[in-house]
């Protein structure tokens, strides 16, 4: 059986949740991004523009500065990797935008997979030839947060999320991927009834042509407050929320899942290898 991939999160940013401010120099950035590569990742998704609960969304042109001189260094390291006997596996380098202009920018030099929390660039995607993810969010960063509710959270997400990869598929997208979003407008519960279910939306994925489900859990928010005991209002803090994070990661690959989103790539790379040789 293939392995499951494993795509380290590199946040180009001051104040994403996690790691905001740690690299946000081209230096840093890049140097992170190598780190992750040596660490066995199978995809660099790199973003600009913080996602967090509550966060606002900043210029284009900030993104793009941001964004696209480490796309294209990382895209560069990759393809020489490749091509050489540097220690280095072969990667690849995913953009993490709501943005058209970003989208396009990034995929141009070398980025050949548009993680796409909006769920709307799939024509982009499409033009230019890249995978696409797409992600369910109920609202946006800065409101998703408030109250979120549903009738039923396990049909309204499969749901959307199948439903816009159909849309990708018929518009040329030859590789798309689902992602239920967790913590993009979820309450712990529907977080935890998500995972729950998600052996549904792989084989609903599977069976609509898509390349897989993709799941992000790492670090979030809802295993700061599992970590944290029972009644717990407040979180644990970031350090204390890796075991959940790998759980979590190994509980959806055994779900289904072919790709986890994570911050600690080395540990979720060597569970993963439990699977076999990677695809």
């Amino acid at each position: 059986m293939a392995r499951p991939l494993v795509m380290g999160v590199l946040n180009v940013t001051p104040d994403s949740f996690s790691d905001g401010g740690l690299y946000d120099t081209f230096e840093r950035a890049v140097a992170h991004g190598l780190e992750m590569m040596a660490e066995g990742a199978d995809v660099i998704d790199v973003g600009g523009e913080s996602s967090r609960p509550g966060a606002e969304p900043v210029p284009a042109e900030v993104e793009l500065g941001r964004v696209v001189p480490v796309v294209g260094a990382l895209a560069r390291a990759a393809r020489d990797a490749g091509s050489s006997s540097a220690p280095l596996p072969a990667v690849r380098i995913s953009v993490d935008t709501v943005k058209r202009e970003v989208a396009e920018a990034a995929l141009a030099v070398g980025a050949p997979l548009l993680n796409d929390i909006a769920a709307s660039l799939w024509e982009v995607a499409a033009a230019a030839g890249a995978g696409w993810v797409a992600m369910h969010m109920r609202g946006e960063p800065r409101t998703m947060q408030a109250e979120p509710r549903y009738d039923d959270v396990v049909a309204e997400v499969h749901g959307y999320v199948l439903e816009r990869a159909r849309r990708a598929l018929e518009a040329g997208v030859e590789e798309v991927w689902v992602d239920p979003g967790i913590g993009f407008g979820k309450t712990p519960a529907h977080n935890l009834t998500l995972l729950h279910h998600l052996g549904e939306l792989a084989a609903a994925a599977d069976r609509a042509g898509c390349a897989g489900v993709v799941v992000g859990t790492s670090r979030k928010r809802f295993l700061g407050l599992l970590a944290a005991g029972p009644g717990a209002t407040e979180p644990a803090p970031m350090e204390e929320r890796s075991e959940g994070s790998l759980a979590t990661a190994a509980a959806a690959l055994v779900a289904g899942a072919r790709m986890v989103r994570v911050h600690d790539v080395s540990a979720t790379v060597q569970m993963a290898r439990l699977y076999g040789p990677a695809a």
